[in-house]
């Protein structure tokens, strides 16, 4: 695992320039934060917001980012005030908290914006249980909390806004269905359901603390669309947690609060935070665990019987949210990742046909933000799959069929990309052989997206004639690769699976 997180591509060293931003935007969120409220739980309310503004919002487009950031105090807020007004009625609290997680699920329909805003105002209700905020420090809470967001947002927008270099690319949300059919319906059901057990059974684990159970709940819920995922990213949140317990022990618990070396740890812990999100479940929450002891260290209650209760309250979090998935409307696996599947084949359509018009002499046809499209489909596609390939599926059958699935699509998005690098040559587009590979390609996707019978069969190049440009053979290349991967999809994607996988 340590491995993967330290090998993982980087293209362009975005996760890298993310991690340091990220240090940075937090940390003058802190120092400002501190000096404005001369306050410790202020300023740590100040970084956790910083924190959230810049690792949630998630739009494509930077103006998308900079208003969702500016809206986040208009979901924060008013629960800010709530759960404060609430905090001496804990029937009354309760029932608000499970209020704001089936709420904040369910702005998850409206895409990354409705993602930011639910996570922050679920955050901001969090935040008040953590820092045990009372009425009379609701004002300095709202400083802290506004001048950081503003310092985050002018380290991320103006110092230091590289994604105005970069294509936009969309974050992908699965549409469709009303009512219970759609799956974020399901999903805040679900997390209501999961929250209200873990809120009970953590009250009765520990009166003060409950609501790290409630707070596993929500963020095993993030980014999940099955039980199987939400399965699998509760056991990664359980391991990442025990593991960052261990150091806490060994690290948090020995420096008593001490601020310049504890400050500078948590500046680590940040920069995991940023760098393994991507890549890692496992390693980000250990991450946030070795920070959130530190916070209490610096908060001075810190000791090694409140890191055990977390542990605790997290597996009360996880088997909450295990027991949901399984017993409360489930959404199936295979309908999910098939669903993401049928996505990137008609990215993967859409990339061809943007190659193709590019190629016919169309100054209007792009490929790149397709190619960027399906790169961030492919990812969804491999979270979706993650449980299926687990290495404790004892599903033999299933685990082959969904490592070729995911072999194959990488196999398809490898070619769109040496493609479209060929379809952005002026020179090449006048071989007529490379168009008619591309309408083949687009042929074959439609029957495999369409479930067409008789399977895509790879289709034979046409006869050699003469070539116009010197890499007009590598795109032909690229073309009848990407044909015959689609015809090999075909076997997974039409059996049973259950059935066992018979390759050639």
């Amino acid at each position: 695992m340590l491995k993967r997180m330290v090998t993982a591509p980087d293209p362009g060293r975005l996760r890298l320039r993310s991690s340091a931003r990220a240090v940075l935007g937090i940390g003058l969120a802190v120092v400002l934060s501190g000096l404005a409220t001369h306050s410790t739980p202020a300023a740590v309310a100040g970084g956790l917001a910083a924190l959230l503004a810049l690792f949630t919002v998630t739009d494509a487009e930077v103006r998308d980012q900079a208003l969702t950031t500016s809206l986040l105090p208009v979901a924060g807020f008013p629960v800010l005030a709530l759960a404060t007004a609430l905090h001496d009625h804990p029937l009354a609290r309760d029932c608000a908290f499970l209020a704001v997680v089936c709420a904040g699920v369910y702005a998850r329909r409206w895409g990354p914006r409705g993602h930011a805003l639910g996570v922050f105002a679920f955050m901001a209700f969090f935040m008040t249980q953590f820092l045990h905020t009372v009425p009379d420090r609701l004002p300095e809470l709202y400083a802290a909390v506004s001048l950081s967001l503003a310092t985050a947002a002018a380290v991320r927008f103006g110092a230091w806004c590289y994604e105005r270099r970069l294509p936009a690319t969309a974050v992908p949300v699965l549409r469709g269905g009303r009512g219970l059919a759609r799956a974020t319906t399901r999903q805040a059901v679900q997390a209501t359901a999961a929250g209200a057990f873990a809120l009970g059974v953590g009250q009765l684990l520990s009166a003060d603390r409950w609501y790290w159970a409630v707070g596993t709940v929500w963020w095993v819920f993030v980014n999940t669309a099955s039980r199987g995922e939400t399965l699998v990213r509760g056991f990664r949140r359980v391991l990442g947690t025990v593991a960052g317990i261990a150091v806490g022990l060994l690290v948090a618990v020995p420096l008593h609060g001490g601020t310049a070396l504890t400050a500078a740890l948590v500046a680590v812990c940040v920069f995991g935070i940023f760098y393994t999100a991507a890549v890692s479940y496992s390693w980000m929450v250990f991450f946030v665990t070795v920070m959130a002891g530190l916070l209490y260290g610096l908060l001075g209650v810190l000791n090694p019987q409140l890191l055990v209760l977390r542990l605790t309250e997290t597996g009360t979090g996880a088997l909450g949210a295990a027991l949901a998935v399984v017993l409360v409307l489930p959404v199936t696996l295979h309908a999910t990742t098939d669903a993401w599947i049928q996505r990137a084949l008609r990215c993967v359509h859409t990339c061809t046909a943007e190659a193709t018009a590019r190629l016919a002499g169309s100054p209007d046809a792009d490929p790149g933000p397709r190619v960027a499209e399906l790169e961030a489909l492919l990812g969804r596609v491999r979270l979706s799959l993650a449980p299926l390939v687990h290495p404790l599926n004892p599903l033999r059958a299933r685990k082959a069929r969904a490592r070729q699935v995911l072999g194959l699509l990488d196999l398809c998005a490898r070619e769109v990309r040496g493609l479209a690098t060929v379809a952005a040559d002026p020179d090449a587009s006048h071989d007529a052989r490379l168009r008619a590979a591309c309408r083949r390609v687009e042929s074959a996707v439609l029957a495999l997206a369409q479930q067409a019978p008789g399977g895509a069969e790879p289709l034979a190049a046409p006869a050699h004639t003469p070539h116009h440009h010197p890499g007009a053979e590598a795109a032909l290349a690229h073309v009848h690769a990407l044909e015959r991967a689609l015809a090999e999809l075909a076997a997974p994607l039409r059996t049973s699976p259950r059935a066992p996988l018979v390759t050639a």
